[in-house]
């Protein structure tokens, strides 16, 4: 079957089904069925307000990947505009602007909103949290999207998965970790949750945008750094100054990326636009992925080219790590009543889910990557 079979497919059967706004589905697939209908239908220009610079061009590029898809699916009638993360409005202010209507729709993460309710959190990633995968069955075929959804809903808006990165690596450091001891007085570049836990293990979290890591590092202000992955920080050359590099990201297992809708502007659109949308972001969603596959591997052999020194953390920062971070979630639980209703059905879902990956696909995959023929075990 041709591409852009199965996208019309998709977008009829996401018009087939109910749609957020009452009301929404049956007479949206007579709409785009129907060219003299659909010729009828507005043209609507949005803006969306990125987090992201372009230089981060696979995370970025999931808006571009919505925007485009959008545009053909409606025949040009719904166009999106593009801003990267400053160009409009600032790159962590997305939430606010789209929530007060100042733009239609944003590309962001949950987690850079924890500042307003830690629960945001789930909306992208937690440390020792959900897989990508696990991410998007919690989303999609669990509670996740509904329990999100309702938290969103607080602030005006509605949220749509748009991507994932995968599992991170632990970043860049100047000297080699080599015990939990070692990270006491560490200046690490790290926000967030994961800040937080470094925190508790003696680390010295620091926020620092992108562009002043490097010189940081270079100078010895900060000891280590995270970031992405091998793909998007070989761009940014740490591995001249810290070379150092560790795995994996225990604080970002899977995060995923959201578009959010100013939830006014979402109810005032025409139903086959809603689902264009839907279609268009779910494709986006397992499009960044797929994207990061492809391209973290030929950038991590490189990196080791370059002489890179790839690093495990140790285990006794991974045991200090989970313990710490599971601490935190029960005190954000006791005292965070949205927090923990999403944590609960969250931490079911990733307990159940581990009983299965832990099973086939964690035998699979460690035969694949570990034997080799020849090789005395």
């Amino acid at each position: 079957m041709k591409r852009r079979d199965l996208i019309k497919e998709a977008l009829l059967a996401a018009l087939a089904r109910p749609a957020i706004r009452a009301g929404a589905g049956v007479g949206a697939l007579a709409t785009l069925s129907s060219p003299l209908a659909a010729a009828d239908l507005p043209t609507i220009r949005w803006r969306m307000a990125s987090s992201f610079p372009k230089s981060l061009d696979t995370i970025y590029g999931g808006a571009e990947v919505l925007a485009k898809r959008v545009s053909r699916l409606t025949g040009g009638k719904f166009q999106i505009r593009i801003y990267a993360g400053g160009e409009l409005v600032p790159a962590l202010s997305v939430l606010d602007k789209v929530q007060d209507g100042t733009v239609e729709c944003g590309h962001s993460a949950g987690y850079y909103y924890v500042g307003k309710n830690m629960a945001f959190a789930f909306d992208t990633a937690l440390p020792f949290g959900l897989t990508a995968r696990e991410q998007n069955s919690w989303m999609s075929a669990g509670n996740g999207l509904k329990l999100t959804r309702e938290l969103f809903h607080e602030y005006n808006i509605v949220n749509f998965p748009g991507g994932n990165t995968g599992v991170q690596m632990g970043g860049w450091f100047r000297r080699e970790i080599k015990s939990l001891a070692d990270l006491k007085g560490l200046k690490m570049r790290i926000p967030g949750i994961g800040g937080q836990i470094m925190s508790r293990l003696g680390a010295i979290p620091q926020t620092v945008p992108g562009g002043d890591i490097y010189p940081m590092l270079e100078r010895g202000a900060l000891d280590a750094t995270e970031w992405v992955g091998p793909y998007d920080d070989e761009k940014l050359s740490f591995y001249k100054v810290a070379k150092f590099y560790y795995y994996p990201g225990w604080w970002e297992g899977g995060p995923q990326l959201s578009f959010y809708v100013n939830e006014k502007k979402w109810q005032s659109l025409p139903d086959a636009y809603q689902a264009a949308f839907e279609v268009a972001a779910a494709e986006a969603n397992a499009r960044m992925l797929a994207d990061y596959d492809a391209k973290n591997p030929p950038a991590l052999l490189k990196l080791v080219k370059r002489g890179v020194q790839l690093r495990a953390f140790p285990k006794d920062i991974m045991v200090a790590a989970r313990k710490a971070s599971f601490e935190f979630y029960d005190e954000q639980a006791a005292k965070n009543k949205t927090f923990r209703r999403i944590y609960t059905d969250w931490k079911k879902f990733r307990d159940t889910s581990h009983q299965w990956f832990k099973v086939a696909e964690s035998a699979y995959t460690n035969f694949l990557y570990y034997y080799r023929p020849g090789k005395r075990r």
